[in-house]
């Protein structure tokens, strides 16, 4: 984390290639495409590596993913040199995530306090349809 940059700019800097993705993002591969304060949107993907015994894709694909982006939507409204951790997330599935197709996760803030950020976030198709919807709560350590 940098202590020179706020949480924005930060993320808006990796979103434009100036500075590198987090390796998470190649574990699961997501790609920063819009970053604004409170709200970001990235293009995810699951492929073959992401399934599960079952042969569909892992429910914690989706669960990294939307931790990703609600922390991340915290973050834009974070200063310089304040971190955050997530406390709590909370995820529903509503449909198995397909394999090798680009969905969208977005990630909202609905609350900030001294202490407390609140997010939800979604993954969806370009058809707006709903695969996994989360809440999550992250600790600001100022």
């Amino acid at each position: 984390m940098s202590d020179e940059l706020s949480g924005l700019e930060l993320l808006r800097e990796c979103a434009a290639g100036k500075r590198p993705h987090p390796p998470m993002a190649e574990t699961i591969p997501m790609k920063m495409v819009d970053i604004n304060k409170g709200e970001v949107r990235f293009r995810v993907r699951a492929g073959a590596r992401h399934i599960n015994p079952l042969g569909i894709v892992h429910g914690g694909f989706a669960a990294t993913v939307l931790d990703s982006v609600t922390g991340c939507a915290v973050h834009t409204l974070l200063p310089a040199g304040v971190p955050y951790a997530t406390i709590d997330l909370n995820v529903k599935f509503t449909k198995q995530i397909p394999i090798d197709t680009d969905l969208w996760a977005v990630g909202k803030v609905i609350n900030i306090s001294k202490k407390l950020g609140i997010a939800e976030g979604e993954i969806r198709d370009d058809n707006d349809n709903l695969y996994a919807h989360a809440t999550a709560s992250c600790l600001v350590k100022r």
